[in-house]
């Protein structure tokens, strides 16, 4: 048999094993014994025997018949393995392994890992928001304003960028208390404000109105401000 034969002979029946399985059975709670009978049922499933017996899979392993059908039971009992009754074509009941409690494990173990990346992220953004405003402030946080950045984002659910640009808002309006910025916010949710766009078109919309109002009214030239803002407090 010349080299190609082998490497065709070596292709064919090859099952398939999932990537994330195989370097994350450790992670699973899985040791070697059992992951090895786990690969071996997969085995058997894909071969067309969907119930094999202890027996049947010492006989391709290193382990007796009695430490397969432990290793089966352990497995059973671990939630990676099931056995589900059903009817054949004649009607006549009878058992075969499932591996869909394994594949579910394998996916809460994905979507588990999906959301400490997310509440990582989450938690540099925050704390990267914390910065912002300490820098603006030029000091540290008081408690009080901590809460208040706190229940902004847990309580109302204001989106970070919303709220930097309630603090940039503020900063133009020479109004930097955490009171001005919260009524910005307030007004923002009210007019159903949820992106930086609209924000900055609600709020040249307002300084071009009060602009407009102090030139209708005479105002002194004096008492206008090189950057016209809105004053939110005094909506």
């Amino acid at each position: 048999m010349n080299k190609e034969k082998l490497i065709e002979w070596f292709q064919e029946g090859n099952i398939s094993i999932p990537k994330l399985l195989i370097v994350k059975y450790k992670a699973l709670g899985l040791n070697e014994d059992e992951f090895v009978l786990l690969l071996q049922v997969m085995t058997y499933i894909q071969n067309g025997n969907s119930f094999p017996t202890p027996a049947e899979l010492s006989k391709i392993m290193t382990l007796t018949d009695t430490n397969c059908s432990d290793i089966l039971r352990k497995l059973i009992q671990k939630g990676f393995l099931a056995i589900n009754e059903e009817l054949d074509e004649s009607g006549i009941l009878y058992e075969r392994y499932s591996l869909n409690p394994l594949w579910d494990k394998i996916i809460q173990m994905l979507l588990f890992d999906d959301m400490k990346k997310e509440q990582a992220i989450n938690q540099k953004d925050e704390e990267d928001l914390y910065s912002i405003f300490e820098k603006e402030f030029g000091r540290p946080l008081s408690p009080f304003e901590i809460e208040s950045l706190t229940m902004w984002l847990d309580q109302d659910h204001h989106d970070l960028a919303i709220i930097k640009a309630a603090l940039r808002e503020a900063v133009m309006s020479g109004k930097l208390n955490f009171r001005y910025i919260d009524r910005i916010l307030f007004e923002w949710k009210k007019n159903g404000i949820r992106t930086i766009e609209q924000a900055q078109q609600h709020s040249q919309k307002f300084r071009q109105h009060q602009q407009k109002t102090k030139t209708t009214q005479g105002q002194p030239n004096e008492y206008k401000r090189s950057i016209p803002f809105y004053n939110w407090l005094e909506s």
